[in-house]
Parts: C-alpha cells; sequence; structure tokens
C-alpha cells in the first residue's frame, strides 16, 4: 500500500499516537498537539491515542484506519509501534519496522554508516557499564570523546568527555538509559541538521547552542540562547555535500517518509553524519518544520504531506 490522495484521507478516521514510555514523552505529547491541530484545521477527522500498554485496543476501539505517528523514543521511534501497526493493517506515517529499529540503534546504525561508505566518527561500543569502565585506560579513541546511550533519543545522557574522570561519570550516567553504550570520537564542529523528505533533501540548518553542545536543554527548553540559521551557512560545495550525506544515510537505512540527520562539518569542510532521526520533532522549535519553511512549506501542508505518505510496509 503506498500512501493515499487527500480525497480517500477525509473519508477515513486518523489516529494521530503521541505520548508513549519513553523518556521523550513529554516532547511527543507536544509533537501530536501540534500536527492534530494542523489536521484538523485541514478538515481531518482526528482521534489523539495516547501510546500506553492498552495502545492496540485503543486503536481497535477508536476504529482508527491511518496512524500518524507522533512518538519519540522507546517503544515509538524504534520499530515497536510500527509493527503493530503493520500486524492491525494499520497504514501509518514514516519508516517501517527495520529502518526504525535501525535508526534508534546508534550502534546499528554506525555500522549500516560504515557499511555504505558514509562518513561517521570512529567509535568503541560496550554491552555494559562494567565493560566500558574496565575499557577507560585502553580505549582506542583519544580524549576527548562523547559517551552516549545507544538506544535514546534528544541527546538524553549524552557527555563529551575530556578526562578519565569525566569518562567515569558520563558512563555511570548513559548506562541509566537504554541500550549499550557507545563511545564516539568527538569531532570538533559546527552543528548541523539535514533534513529528507520524500526521497528529496529539504536542506540544511545550523544549531549554534548557547550551551556547549546541542543536548535536551538547548533543544527544549524556552531561553536556551540557541540560534538556528538557514539555509546552513556553509560553502555552497560543503552544503550539497551535507545534503548529499543525509540523503544517503536516509536510503542507507531504509527509511521513508521525512527524516533528519545530525551531522558536524569540520573547518576543512569534512561532513560526519552521528545518526538518523526516523520521526522528527514537529514541535514549535523542532527543526524538521524551520527547515521545510525555508523552503516554502509551511507547518500544515507539512504534516499533510507526512499524512498523504501513510502506508504499510512489511
Amino acid at each position: 500500500m503506498a500512501g493515499f490522495s487527500k480525497e480517500q484521507l477525509e473519508r477515513r478516521r486518523i489516529g494521530v499516537v503521541q505520548g508513549g514510555l519513553s523518556v521523550e514523552r513529554e516532547v511527543s505529547l507536544r509533537t501530536g498537539a501540534a500536527v492534530s491541530k494542523a489536521l484538523r484545521e485541514r478538515g481531518y477527522d482526528l482521534r489523539e491515542i495516547d501510546a500506553q500498554k492498552d495502545l492496540a485496543a485503543r486503536l481497535a476501539e477508536e476504529r482508527i484506519e491511518v496512524a500518524f505517528i507522533a512518538l519519540h523514543g522507546r517503544f515509538g521511534e524504534d520499530g515497536c509501534v510500527q509493527g503493530l501497526l503493520e500486524s492491525m493493517f494499520i497504514p501509518y506515517t514514516g519508516s517501517g519496522v527495520l529502518a526504525s529499529a535501525l535508526g534508534m540503534e546508534k550502534v546499528f546504525s554506525k555500522q549500516v554508516f560504515v557499511a555504505h561508505g558514509i562518513p561517521t566518527p570512529p567509535y568503541q561500543a560496550f554491552r555494559t557499564a562494567k565493560e566500558a569502565l574496565g575499557a577507560a585506560d585502553a580505549l582506542l579513541l583519544p580524549f576527548p570523546v562523547v559517551v552516549k546511550p545507544s538506544r535514546e533519543g534528544s541527546s538524553v545522557g549524552v557527555h563529551i568527555c575530556r578526562s578519565r574522570e569525566e569518562y567515569h561519570l558520563a558512563v555511570e550516567d548513559a548506562d541509566r538509559y537504554a541500550g549499550s553504550l557507545l563511545v564516539e570520537q568527538y569531532i570538533k564542529g559546527r552543528e548541523v541538521q539535514g533534513a529528507v523528505l520524500e526521497e528529496e533533501p529539504l536542506g540544511a540548518i545550523e544549531i549554534v547552542p548557547a550551551r556547549e553542545f546541542y543536548d535536551y536543554q538547548a533543544k527544549y527548553q524556552a531561553g536556551s540562547g540557541t540560534k538556528y540559521l538557514f539555509p546552513a551557512p556553509l560553502d555552497p560545495p560543503v552544503y550539497a555535500r551535507v545534503n548529499e550525506v543525509c540523503l544517503a544515510a536516509h536510503k542507507a537505512l531504509g527509511c521513508s517518509g521525512a527524516t533528519r540527520s545530525d551531522a558536524i562539518v569540520t573547518e576543512k569542510g569534512e561532513v560526519f553524519v552521528l545518526e538518523v532521526n526516523t520521526l522528527p520533532g514537529m514541535t514549535a522549535t523542532s527543526l524538521l518544520p524551520k527547515i521545510a519553511a525555508g523552503r516554502g512549506i509551511e507547518f500544515g501542508e507539512l504534516c499533510e504531506r507526512l499524512l498523504l505518505g501513510a502506508s504499510l510496509k512489511a
């Protein structure tokens, strides 16, 4: 099943699946509220569905025929809900089960990037904090390094470490979250995000955080001082390279709909992909809507285009 016409969707009951069980629940609720408002204004019949343990029962009770996934993080962005929707034959927005799982699990994403020749910072992965701490004196990567949990989003549990002491504290914190521990070479450069919509690059935006890097507070805290520059003020060949690399990452993971990739651009113009977000945020401060707006696609149109692309992927 490959998408809908507007007339078809206007006759179907749409569920905006939001909230969920991850540490990104509050962000997801904001995404869901913004998407619901925009789609209602365009005349769609919507039900807002909180993705709790009774999600399957709620979808059946509300007779949902198409799902707009507004979830972030575990149990929503990682293929779990996508698999449920496939088994219930409910078309949905975004990427399928495998692409969602790969995008959420940073270690496997890295392996795919390396296999496809997509530039990404060198890394080591550890299954447990004990393993990571035991390797502190024998890391293959020089300091500074970045420590992050492999299966969380929104920069939750991410730390830049410049010493062994900082590394120990970072590992202990990251271990509180889901997945294995990813230790990545810190690449100094400009933080850039590239978006892809329907297999076409939308463009790149530069983030200039007031904090050390674009962490959870910089992303979502009002008055954080973060600046967003669109289009990213890069030399044209470098800007084109960002678009090229982000599209390559999107395709390598097998993504659908819209994605937003985190990248670093060095002083020499090298571009490194950090990760792909298969369900980008759709809040007032989210980057995909900012990039789309810079290309003349207003928020309601963006939401509708994503909805029109809803499908079964299995």
